[in-house]
């Protein structure tokens, strides 16, 4: 699973995603892209089904990108703790992804394959996404 290998901070404050993207929000590596049509978090284990999911359809041929980094820490207080005692410990990573983002790309496959392969990746994610050609990722 994906995760930093150090942090400035242990425990951060949560970013909302509330804007649109101005960055990551063109087609740069592959043909084709996946962006989101709204903002939210991508858990470290929806990125890594969602890469299970393209490297099956781009086999030897294709190539695939993945341009989101889980880069904060979601904390959790143990079940049945009293209240206070500070803030609980870090139980998984998360991408914060605004409207926009460029999320997955592919591309050396067949048209067809690589559109299926990005709306079937994008099943795996909690945000809602859309397939993008390279030069129209306007939304």
């Amino acid at each position: 699973m994906l995760q930093p290998k150090r942090t400035k901070w242990r425990r951060t404050h949560l970013i909302r995603p509330h804007r649109v993207a101005t960055r990551c929000n063109t087609v740069a590596f592959g043909e084709y892209g996946l962006a989101a049509t709204e903002g939210g978090y991508i858990s470290n284990k929806q990125i890594e089904a969602a890469r299970v999911v393209l490297s099956k359809y781009t086999k030897k041929v294709g190539k695939s990108y993945i341009r989101v980094f889980p880069y904060l820490g979601i904390t959790k207080k143990p079940a049945e703790v009293r209240m206070g005692n500070g803030k609980g410990q870090v139980e998984s990573w998360n991408a914060v992804i605004e409207k926009g983002t460029v999320m997955f790309e592919i591309g050396g496959i067949a048209k067809q394959d690589a559109i299926k392969a990005l709306k079937q990746a994008g099943y795996k994610l909690a945000v809602t996404s859309r397939v993008v050609k390279r030069g129209e990722e306007k939304l």
